[in-house]
């Protein structure tokens, strides 16, 4: 596949450095320059684009008519919104996604056409309103200091998992499902949730246990 990054901050460069590794074709676009050349240096020049990817003229050398994904990562909602909008109605960009940095500005995005949506702060808060009882506060350093990361996976029927409750399930230390999609709805995850072969699982994972996540899962 051929995916657009645009934003070249930690989650970019992580994800981009994931994607290359899975031998997508990727290009990452970052409007400054010194971000440029370090992204270029860490990246191969190949891989980076500097560019303001609001512009249509960028976008256009990014290569977003004929990319698969669009992913717009910045630390800006308005810059991310703009992309998003962009890529989907003049280039007709099939899958777009967006970071929301503010949950409030999520409803923004979905009237306006931007349906797929990851917001750190609002999993997170999910996460812990499961957790939290009356007598026990979940502790939240590791994740405060960016220690987990959110992914989503598809079970196929390969998956050890796919039969079995939340509760039997033996996932990598510290991970937590979130949210199953099943038959394009969402609905929380609880110790009694049986998972069937191609839910979408939404779970947050530490970084360094994700690539334990995913063979555990047997995902596609």
């Amino acid at each position: 596949m051929f995916l657009v990054l645009v934003g070249g901050g930690n989650v970019g460069i992580q994800l981009a450095k994931k994607l290359m590794a899975r031998e997508h074709e990727v290009l990452l676009v970052e409007k400054s320059a010194e971000t440029s050349r370090y992204l270029a240096a860490h990246l191969g020049s190949a891989n980076v684009l500097n560019g303001d990817a609001c512009d249509l003229r960028v976008q256009k050398e990014a290569g977003f008519p004929r990319a698969d994904v669009v992913v717009a990562v910045t630390g800006e909602d308005e810059d991310n919104l703009i992309v998003c909008q962009l890529a989907k109605e003049v280039w007709k960009v099939k899958r777009v996604l967006a970071r929301v940095n503010d949950p409030e500005h999520e409803q923004i995005f979905r009237d306006l056409g931007i349906d797929d949506t990851v917001s750190a702060t609002s999993l997170i808060f999910n996460l812990l309103e499961q957790q939290i009882s009356s007598d026990e506060l979940v502790p939240v350093g590791a994740l405060h200091r960016g220690h987990v990361e959110v992914v989503e996976s598809v079970l196929s029927n390969r998956s050890t998992l796919v039969g079995r409750k939340v509760k039997d399930l033996q996932l990598p230390q510290g991970t937590f499902l979130v949210y199953i999609v099943r038959n394009g709805e969402g609905t929380p995850v609880d110790g009694e949730t049986v998972m069937l072969e191609n839910d979408m699982i939404v779970a947050l994972v530490p970084i360094s246990r994700a690539e334990e996540l995913r063979q555990c899962l047997g995902c596609h």
